[in-house]
């Protein structure tokens, strides 16, 4: 009896091979690519909020003496670095509240090993609020701060 079933292991091995470990393998490439994608794009979309948060209004601050935030400049600047930092990744909203940077930004990933799909679109949201700080009792610096 143990001289008939001598194939098949090897059978199972031919069957279970690239019906279970290449698609396992393919899925751990695909999340390990995303993965890191993901971090850099949130990465950079701070960078991008903070940049943002950085754009005083001047016009308004020698107005009033109110702290406040460009829109314009903002929006640029949020462009503009995260288009330095992640080239791929485009900025889809960029909102200006008071002293508060928003910044939504995505990106069009495509996989190493597409099994189920070609490429996925990762999306990352960073904030970032402008903060008067000071370096002496005697001098006010606002400083960017950023959460995520």
């Amino acid at each position: 009896m143990k001289l008939n079933q001598a194939g098949q292991v090897l059978a199972f091995i031919a069957v279970a091979l690239p019906l279970v470990l290449l698609p396992v393998a393919a899925y751990a490439l695909d999340s390990a690519a995303v993965s890191a994608r993901a971090a850099g794009l949130q990465a950079a979309t701070a960078q991008a909020a903070e940049a943002a948060a950085q754009q005083v209004d001047v016009a308004s601050l020698r107005s009033s003496g109110a702290l406040e935030l460009d829109d314009a400049a903002a929006q640029a600047a949020a462009s503009q670095a995260l288009t330095a930092d992640e080239p791929g990744a485009n900025v889809d909203q960029t909102s200006v509240s008071g002293v508060t940077a928003t910044v939504l930004a995505s990106e069009r990933v495509d996989l190493p090993l597409p099994l189920l799909a070609r490429a996925i679109t990762l999306h990352a949201h960073a904030v970032a609020r402008l903060v008067p700080g000071y370096e002496r009792p005697s001098s006010l610096v606002p400083l960017p701060t950023s959460t995520f």
